[in-house]
């Protein structure tokens, strides 16, 4: 799985794979864009492969929100 071996990667040069952003639906950008149930899939899968430290939040920005919205649940 390439996703996992990015967030092994990232480890080993010091960086903490903290986020990944599911996008706002834009103009253009509709290319990049992964449905929920492809995502949560992945999140489920890297939950098996990795140590929890190494397995990124899924996160959205929602207009209002203070904050990143975690995506789906734990």
């Amino acid at each position: 799985m390439a996703q996992s071996a990015l967030s092994e990667r990232l480890i080993e040069v010091g960086v903490l794979p903290y986020y990944l952003h599911l996008l706002d639906r834009v103009q253009g950008a509709a290319h990049f864009e992964v449905p929920d149930a492809e995502a949560e899939a992945l999140e489920t899968a890297l939950r098996a492969e990795l140590p929890g430290y190494l397995v990124p939040r899924f996160v959205r920005e929602i207009a209002g929100e203070p904050s990143k919205t975690p995506a789906f649940s734990p």
